[in-house]
């Protein structure tokens, strides 16, 4: 996963809504699709990962909290001892 944060990769703002979300995913997913794009497979990879992520209200809370690493699993870090 590129160091860029989830939005970035999707090129939406944080205050994008879950059409413009899905909208951006859709676009870029076609352009980077691998069957389409032999050199897009990482591009792809982040792309879905980003919108797997954001397009879950739950998860999308708990990433603009910091609760989920760039890698998309939860960050050990953040819980409480």
């Amino acid at each position: 996963m590129s160091s860029r944060s989830y939005y970035e990769v999707l090129e939406v703002t944080e205050t994008a809504s879950d059409a413009e979300i899905r909208q951006a995913y859709r676009r870029l997913a076609m352009q980077y699709h691998p069957d389409k794009n032999p050199d897009g497979g990482e591009a792809f990879k982040d792309i879905s990962h980003a919108y797997e992520t954001l397009s879950d209200p739950e998860r999308r809370a708990a990433y603009d909290r910091g609760g989920f690493g760039m890698g998309g699993g939860f960050d050990m870090g953040d819980m409480d001892s």
